[in-house]
């Protein structure tokens, strides 16, 4: 089964706090289209024969663009391959684009999973964080979306300048009065270039520290919990059947193809395990999109070993144990690292399986870093 991705660059404008590829411009959408067509096309080898578990609209904002490409793209891609019968089309979506009929056009051209770029249901956070739409266009379009898709996903940002646990606890309870199928709850990070890193460097803004943020994600955690959703994922929490399969797929390192600018993919071919993607810049992907690689590499085999960790603890079906064995630097102490993290209550350990506990989730990386290098 394999995934696909299809990044679509285009904003309104950039958020303080993002760092993904996008432009502001929305001239370029019809070339774009066009590119992505012709990158499709020159990259029929590897679609023909593969049957199309899940397919994810990115950006950017697709929301944007006219859904006669959304549909047009689509078309072009199942007369390449061929689609599961329960394939997942899932699309993201801006709460302030959503309005007249969208919601129904986007339904009928085979999208089932609407991802709404929600980040609160508070108006002081959106505001801190640059968003378009206001508290009640957030809950007004969630509410209508579960109506219509049969599932729906919101994220949320915890940790925003200004925010306490008591603004956060408010804005999961409005996330939870609406009762989305899915939740993604990230941490305010400060990725460097933003505006908001920038405000924040200059003592313009101050976000809460790491021991708050942290509260506030264990605060989730246990809210969700007992609302009956399952925490999946590190920043990922779903009701019962409702994980999104695109990006489960590729933490548990199945195959996805990338289209667009900045896209990457993952293929396993012959033994050998490739990961490659898309130049960062629109003029050179719309100059010549079916060559605009930024790299490509076959993975070494402590390469895919470090993926293999990393990304089973990120997930709740966990790591075997003697797996982690194989190729770990820690020898002997490989125990006894592990029941340190044990006592520590981020680890546990169960028929020959590790799992990160709540608190463990927090540090992932550093649990995953330390039992591969030590």
């Amino acid at each position: 089964m394999l995934g696909l991705y299809v990044h679509i660059p285009f904003c309104r404008s950039r958020c303080s706090y993002c760092d993904f590829f996008l432009i502001t411009r929305l001239d370029h959408v019809e070339r774009f289209f066009k590119a992505l067509s012709r990158e499709t096309e020159l990259r029929r080898k590897e679609l023909e024969g593969r049957t199309i578990g899940s397919i994810h609209f990115g950006g950017g904002t697709p929301s944007l663009v006219p859904l006669r490409h959304i549909a047009s793209w689509l078309d072009q891609v199942s007369g390449l391959c061929s689609f599961s019968p329960d394939v997942e089309i899932a699309f993201e979506a801006n709460p302030e684009d959503l309005d007249g009929n969208l919601m129904d056009d986007l339904l009928g051209t085979g999208v089932n999973r609407l991802s709404l770029g929600v980040q609160s249901f508070c108006d002081r956070k959106l505001l801190a964080l640059g968003r378009k739409h206001t508290a009640a266009e957030a809950r007004s379009v969630t509410d209508r979306a579960m109506r219509i898709f049969p599932s729906v996903s919101a994220d949320l940002i915890c940790g925003v300048p200004g925010e306490d646990r008591t603004v956060w606890e408010s804005d999961l309870d409005a996330a939870l009065d609406l009762g989305p199928h899915h939740l993604s709850v990230y941490m305010l990070s400060l990725e460097p270039k933003t505006l908001l890193c920038r405000d924040v460097s200059r003592g313009l803004l101050k976000v809460p520290g790491e021991d708050i943020q942290a509260l506030m994600y264990e605060v989730a955690l246990e809210t969700m919990e007992q609302q009956g959703y399952l925490h999946y994922e590190v920043s990922n929490f779903c009701l019962p059947g409702h994980h999104s399969r695109y990006n489960l797929a590729s933490w548990k390192r199945e195959e996805y193809l990338g289209f667009g600018p900045s896209a990457h993919s993952f293929l396993k071919t012959g033994g050998r395990e490739t990961r490659f993607a898309n130049v960062s810049s629109l003029s050179g992907y719309l100059h010549d999109p079916g060559n605009t690689l930024s790299f490509r590499e076959n993975l070494t085999g402590e390469e895919r070993y470090t993926e293999q960790v990393f990304l089973s603890l990120r997930i709740n079906s966990g790591l075997d144990v003697e797996f982690l064995r194989k190729d770990n630097k820690l020898g002997q102490s490989l125990p006894e690292t592990i029941d340190r993290f044990v006592r520590k209550g981020w680890v546990r350990e169960d028929s020959g399986r590790l799992y990160l506990t709540g608190k463990g989730f927090l540090f992932a990386d550093l649990i995953a870093g330390e039992f591969i290098f030590g």
